[in-house]
């Protein structure tokens, strides 16, 4: 209490400092669709006062003198927007404005204005790819999310066909992926391959790969951020195209005070499929995936709106095939509704609330039935406040609620009905447990000099099912070296509750699981230092040293028959990870596009598995080299290319065999020993794409034709080896390779 009460002392002289001058806030928005842009850029020319605007388009600057300045707004992709501006003594100004698209930003104030917003925030190891360019990374004629965050330095998958994100040596249920405020627990579709992200639907995309905030708790590795688009307030459009893969459609316009936003897409493989003679012996299984997005915004007078969104998405597979018969269902629906208000110029509240959901079933029968269904349901309250209290401190501060449930029911009998309960018997086992968090955070940002910014934070969370309280403490520092360089360092503790049991190798059943007694919270100590460096008007230039130290990480027991606690599913142990980071990146100009390069070492020690020695998983890649380029030649013509260099994959070899033979026999059953695990490595990965596309008009309406290439130079890697042992006693490696050169073609129209 008395250390509460010095703080609030100290801070009144530097709240009362601000009294006599001028602050100005309001909303930035697009001139051709009324949507609020995110991050953009307003600067006070020839003073130290600029900000970003927040998730909700919305700025504050605090702290400007009287006098006569020039106002400058600016972002990348729009036109730079500047006016005169006259202010006087401890005058208050609401300026909305709105920003014109434009394919060329060149000017050197969205440097120099990006520099001063950084201070209200320190926020480290943050990527924003703009939705532009996430649009140009196409796979199989997809434009993807998360395969384009894959080509970012630090991002790594288990094989070139996986969606699953190991970020920074953390696996990929150690990402918060959010939507719209709504977690996300299952963000694959196609046992991977693609997203569940329309990218038509996304507004913003933020990577933080590291060292975030007190903002965000409950994971141990990274955030991933992402906006759905509010839709056009000023007059109706669409969009369809047609793939190989997918066709999908989107539909935005005004209502009301505000507008709306639907987008879906749907495969249809399953289509083509019924329409093809098909050969009893080989039959092709009948799959198809979907996912729909849809967002209502409406403005409630000058300082309130609320933004209704939804989410669903779903995998469908039906197999039979040789006396089996199998189906899969995946699918995950999410909601969520925010409400911002603006207090005054000084404070801005988001009050959310939330629902999602994921589940999966499977069906088999091979004339002995077994059904498996789990999910997870998650209900969500937040209410945050953002304070502007000068024009050197900010605050920010929250509280969370969620009520979890999650179900796993698994029956082995056959179909013959037995007494279930929370422990298995007779083959069924029936595993049900609700949980309560609750955490609440406090964070504040202090210029202590015009080139040192300090960034505290504490993130308190009790979590009901585990019986623990945790506290979480995060700090931050901002060094401005010179005009254009930076220095910044963060620490922080972070604690997980949930858990994922997956293979590495698979993503078609994960499970997610609460953490109860029988398992620990896990945990995780970030250290990072990065330096930022804008080498020119448009280039960029970002360098992370970091160390990662793991407590509680968690491996699947792929040998669990009976399940009574978490601790039956998983393995316990701990881990590190270390490495640095180079990203260049251009954001904007004809020419735009990154090139990353990471050097990580990760290493993870359970009791229960490789003997309980050290390890490197994997996952692990020690080398990745990534380039990605854009390039608009004109208005018709646009070309794209990716390419990837990676260190193999990690395996685990056989070193011996041993074999067995019955009494009378002269051939028995080959048992492989193996030997370390994952101390081999598979060849390097490294492949190109390559993509073209062409506008023009058709039916008097826009339309762009898009030609692209996967995997160019057709370099098939190998997704796993096995070992094989035969009745001859010989022992053969076989590898599965993935795809060779796949081309797409798909066709777009707006209208």
């Amino acid at each position: 209490m008395k250390s509460t009460l010095f703080l609030i002392l100290l801070l009144i002289p530097i709240i009362l400092s601000s009294n006599q001058s001028s602050s100005l806030s309001g909303y930035i928005k697009d001139a051709s669709t009324g949507e609020t842009l995110i991050g953009a850029t307003v600067y006070v020319k020839g003073t130290r006062h600029g900000a970003y605007t927040n998730k909700a388009g919305f700025y504050t600057i605090r702290g400007i003198p009287e006098g006569e300045y020039t106002l400058n707004v600016s972002m990348v992709g729009y036109k730079k927007l500047e006016e005169k501006l006259v202010l006087k003594t401890a005058q208050t100004k609401r300026i909305d404005r709105k920003l014109t698209p434009s394919v060329l930003q060149t000017d050197e104030v969205l440097v120099i204005a990006e520099r001063q917003a950084d201070k209200k925030e320190i926020v480290i190891s943050r990527t924003n790819v703009p939705v532009r360019q996430l649009k140009q990374l196409r796979f199989g004629g997809e434009a993807d999310l998360f395969r384009a965050l894959q080509f970012l330095p630090g991002v790594l998958t288990s094989s070139m066909i996986s969606n699953g994100l190991y970020i920074r040596g953390g696996s990929p249920d150690q990402n918060l992926v959010l939507l719209d405020g709504a977690t996300v627990y299952n963000p694959s579709h196609l046992f991977g391959f693609f997203s569940t992200f329309n990218t038509e639907a996304l507004k913003d995309v933020e990577l933080l790969k590291g060292g975030f905030n007190a903002e965000y708790g409950g994971r141990l590795s990274s955030v991933i951020n992402i906006t759905q688009k509010d839709g056009n307030r000023e007059y109706y459009q669409g969009t369809a195209s047609l793939g190989l893969v997918s066709a999908k459609a989107s539909v935005e316009g005004p209502v009301g005070n505000g507008s709306f936003f639907v987008s879906g897409r749907r495969t249809y493989f399953d289509l083509i499929t019924k329409m093809m003679e098909e050969d009893p012996a080989n039959p092709f299984p009948d799959y198809y995936f979907y996912d729909f997005n849809a967002k209502i915004t409406q403005d409630i007078g000058e300082n309130d709106k609320i933004f209704l969104s939804g989410f669903a998405s779903a995998d469908k597979l039906n197999y039979q095939t040789f006396g089996i018969d199998m189906s899969l269902n995946i699918a995950n629906l999410a909601g969520s509704l925010r409400w911002t208000h603006i207090f005054d110029e000084h404070l801005f509240s988001t009050f959310l609330v939330s629902a999602s959901k994921y589940n999966n079933g499977m069906f088999i029968n091979t004339g002995y039935e077994a059904t498996i269904d789990n999910y997870i349901l998650d209900y969500t309250a937040k209410y945050n406040l953002e304070w502007f209290a000068s024009d050197k401190l900010t605050a920010k501060f929250g509280v969370e609620y969620n009520n979890y449930k999650f179900s796993y029911d698994q029956d082995f009998t056959n179909g013959e009905n037995s007494d279930g309960g929370q422990e298995s018997e007779g083959g069924i086992t029936n595993f049900d447990v609700i949980d309560h968090h609750i955490s609440s955070f406090a964070q504040a940002n202090y210029e202590l000099t015009s080139d040192l910014n300090i960034q505290a934070g504490l993130r308190a969370s009790n979590f009901r099912e585990a019986g623990k309280t945790v506290f979480d403490p995060r700090l931050a520092l901002r060094y401005q070296l010179g005009e254009n360089y930076a220095l910044k360092a963060a620490w922080g503790i972070y604690h997980q509750n949930l858990k994922l049991a997956s293979l590495p190798d698979f993503s078609f059943f994960d499970t997610w699981l609460g953490t109860d007694s029988s398992l620990n919270l896990g945990k995780a100590i970030h250290y990072i230092l990065s330096l930022e460096v804008n080498l020119a008007q448009e280039y960029e230039i970002n360098l992370d040293v970091y160390y990662k130290e793991l407590s509680n990480i968690n491996e699947l027991n792929r040998y669990a028959s009976r399940i009574e606690t978490a601790a039956d599913v998983l393995y316990e142990g701990r881990g590190e990870s270390m490495g640095l980071e180079i990203l260049l990146q251009k954001k904007y100009g004809d020419f735009t596009g990154w090139l990353g390069y990471s050097l990580g070492f990760i290493n993870a020690q359970l009791d229960s598995v490789n003997d309980g020695k050290w390890y490197s998983p994997k996952y692990d890649r020690r080398h990745d080299f990534k380039v990605v380029a854009n390039y608009r030649l004109n208005n018709t013509w646009e070309f794209g290319s990716s390419f990837v260099y990676q260190s193999g994959q990690g395996y685990t070899p056989m070193n011996s065999r041993s074999q067995g033979f019955m009494p009378g026999y002269t051939y028995g059953r080959g048992k492989l020993v193996p030997g370390s695990r994952y101390s081999l490595k598979m060849p390097s990965t490294h492949y190109l794409n390559i993509n073209a596309n062409y506008s023009f008009e058709m039916f008097g309406r826009p339309s762009k034709l898009i030609l692209d290439v996967y995997n160019v130079y057709s370099r098939r890697d190998i997704w796993f080896r096995i070992y094989v042992a035969n009745e001859d006693l010989d022992t053969y490696v076989n590898d599965i390779k993935l795809l060779p050169i796949i081309p797409t073609i798909s066709w777009e129209i707006a209208f």
